[in-house]
């Protein structure tokens, strides 16, 4: 299979990857699940979200509604050996977002619902924010493919993956619960982005990651765009909206690099206000990244991390440390995480935690997390086993 084929700046290449972890200490492996304990944190179990043959699911987010209620979005697309085809890519004309629901993370509706079908081609990683007033965003990206004719005629500098064009990014919103959706909602196009889309017009923001609604209510997205002039090599910018996301506004240079890429970002506000950035890079040998701002998201300060995983997700647990987990495309391919300090601060000393490490290969990851009650969190990703089928996965935890 070809897994090569999405965006260099937003996703490593999977065939490829450097083998060992940077790290001062090893990692905590949690016992099997139903097994002994261990500081912090202990697995329950492991379980299968969405699983068709038919599909290559991937790109999980999460959310918990104020009813209660688990909102799982993922991307799906066919798996291309239903047509006969070798394998599947991360690129697809038939790939939606789609949701499926859980009343208590371990039993979900089995025929997921549709999110959002991009007009001009496949969509990719619906990403998730719960809003204090109810309303749900959902932040994607799309590709459209294109024949001769029209690749002739293509805006030149634009990016090509797997035969297709990106299309720039887009919000889609609920009001409802994720009853309904509308949209979609285009944000700006930043300054610094150097490519056009398969319309012909500036690429709008865009970026896999978490977004996250401050104590304001300002909500913050760590987007990502083309620089130095080259279409493949990307830097990371705050875009900030204070409307509940249908507007938004430029805020500042979270990371930037003469040769080092920044891409697929997460971002958090720490209980001080610190604005806190999980960056993931290309030509920085898989190191994980971390950028900070002091004065409310007008400057950034990055530093590596010492470690190696991608991409990160930052959730805010209920005594004001911070669960950050990751995937692991590294032999023992699969899931890991650390717990952090309220502030963010000890990512470099917090021992790494090993959620699964049973991967079938690279084409696996993405993990994002959610607080099922005070002492339990579902931590879903999508998975495979044996190169099978790309499934949605969790893994259920017990904080001590």
């Amino acid at each position: 299979m070809t897994f090569n084929t999405r965006k260099n700046w937003l996703f490593f290449q999977l065939s490829g990857a450097v083998s060992v972890a940077i790290m001062s200490f090893a990692p905590v492996r949690l016992p099997a699940p139903e097994t002994g304990d261990l500081p912090g944190v202990r697995k329950v179990k492991d379980l299968v979200i969405y699983q068709d043959e038919r599909f290559y699911s991937s790109f999980p987010s999460i959310i918990k509604k104020p009813n209660g209620e688990l909102l799982l979005a993922f991307r799906r697309a066919p798996d291309r050996k239903v047509f006969g085809e070798k394998g599947s890519s991360h690129v697809d004309p038939n790939s939606y977002l789609v949701a499926v629901r859980s009343k208590d993370g371990e039993n979900w509706s089995k025929e997921p619902e549709l999110i959002y079908s991009h007009a001009f081609g496949g969509s990719q990683d619906p990403c998730l924010l719960q809003l204090k007033n109810g309303d749900i965003l959902c932040a994607s990206y799309g590709w459209a493919f294109l024949r001769p004719d029209g690749m002739e005629k293509l805006k030149k500098p634009y990016f090509e993956a797997g035969g297709a064009i990106f299309l720039g990014g887009y919000l889609v919103r609920s009001t409802d619960g994720a009853k309904t959706w509308q949209g979609p909602i285009y944000p700006l196009h930043i300054k610094p982005e150097i490519n056009f889309s398969a319309l012909g017009e500036p690429i709008t923001a865009y970026n896999r990651g978490a977004l996250y609604e401050g104590k304001s209510g300002r909500i913050y997205w760590v987007v990502a765009s083309s620089d130095s002039n080259s279409p493949k090599k990307t830097s990371n910018h705050l875009i900030v909206s204070d409307d509940k996301g249908l507007t938004w506004k430029y805020q500042s240079v979270v990371a930037i690099d003469d040769n080092a890429s920044f891409n697929e970002t997460s971002v958090y506000e720490t209980p001080k206000g610190d604005i806190v950035a999980f960056l993931r890079t290309a030509n920085l040998d898989d190191q994980a990244c971390i950028a900070r701002s002091t004065d409310g998201g007008k400057s950034f300060k990055w530093e590596k991390m010492g470690f190696q995983g991608h991409p990160m997700q930052a959730l805010r647990l209920a005594d004001n440390r911070v669960l950050l987990v990751y995937g692991y495309r590294h032999k023992p391919f699969g899931i890991r995480a650390r717990i952090l300090n309220a502030e963010c601060t000890n990512f470099a000393t917090a021992p790494e935690i090993v959620l699964r490490e049973d991967g079938g290969n690279t084409d696996i990851g993405y993990p994002w997390s959610v607080q099922l009650d005070r002492n339990r969190v579902l931590v879903v990703y999508y998975f495979n086993q044996d190169n099978g089928t790309r499934h949605i996965a969790g893994s259920i935890l017990e904080l001590n």
